[in-house]
Formats: structure tokens, C-alpha cells, sequence
């Protein structure tokens, strides 16, 4: 039986393309759940429809993020921590405290979207990335200052 697949499937193959599968595979769990289409000429209609309608909500999904990326780069964060005498932070600043900020200033990001290659371990000023979507990057600047 010969599927299109409706979305990316690990060692099937990638969203739009046709394959060939085994018609109990196909018939009762792919495109019962969604996955894939049966190889016809409608399904190719239907595959178009739902590609313009993906198309649609990721343009204005990039609208929304960039203006939260606006918003990122207006305005920075001041974090004060208790300090040693060489200026090392006690313990560290982490993705989860820089989140929680972000929270209180009307900014809700998810976990990980944060570009942070080791949690923040001194005083000083940090730019760091935040990748909102595969297009939008923005860049939020960071105080960090003693107690």
C-alpha cells in the first residue's frame, strides 16, 4: 500500500513524501492515527489544503514571536547574588531563575529556549540568545550584581 505521510516519522521518511508500507500498517494504525494518507488523488488535494494551513499558523506564529523578541530586547534583567571575594557567584544563575524574571516581566518562555552553554557563575553582564522558533532568535542582556 502506498502512504503520504502527514508528518515525520523516525525511519519512515519525512512529511509530504510517498512510501510504499505493509497495508495492515497503513490501514490500521498510520492513517488511523493521523499520520498518513492513502495514496489517491484527493489525498494529494487534502495534503496541499493542510500544507497552506500549516503555512498560515506558522507565519503568524513568527508574527507573535517577534514581537516577544521585540519585547526581549527592550528591556534587561538585573539579578542580584551573594558573592566571594574573587567575585564568584555563590552557587550559580540558572536557566530556571532567568525564566522566572522573564516570568514576572509578562514574558512566558518554555524551558530550554534559553541558549546557555553553563549555568552563570560570576558577576558581570551577559547577552544571551533565546531561540523562540527555527527563525526568530533574540538576544537578552543580563545584569549580574552583588548583594
Amino acid at each position: 500500500m502506498e502512504v503520504i505521510l502527514l508528518k515525520d516519522i523516525d525511519k519512515l521518511g519525512k512529511e509530504g513524501s510517498v512510501i510504499k508500507v505493509k497495508d495492515g500498517y497503513g490501514r490500521n494504525y498510520l492513517i488511523p492515527e493521523g499520520l498518513a494518507l492513502k495514496s489517491e488523488k484527493s489525498s494529494y488535494k487534502k495534503l496541499e489544503e493542510l500544507k497552506r494551513a500549516k503555512l498560515k499558523t506558522q507565519q503568524r506564529l513568527k508574527g507573535r514571536f517577534l514581537e516577544i523578541k521585540e519585547k526581549l530586547e527592550a528591556i534587561s534583567l538585573t539579578i542580584t547574588a551573594e558573592v566571594k571575594e574573587n567575585d564568584d557567584i555563590y552557587g550559580s544563575i540558572s536557566e530556571g531563575q532567568i525564566l522566572k524574571l522573564l516570568d514576572e516581566e509578562g514574558i512566558k518562555l518554555e524551558r530550554g529556549s534559553l541558549v546557555l552553554e553553563e549555568p552563570i557563575r560570576k558577576l558581570g553582564v551577559y547577552n544571551i540568545a533565546i531561540k523562540l522558533c527555527p527563525d526568530v532568535e533574540a538576544n537578552l542582556r543580563i545584569w549580574i550584581v552583588k548583594k
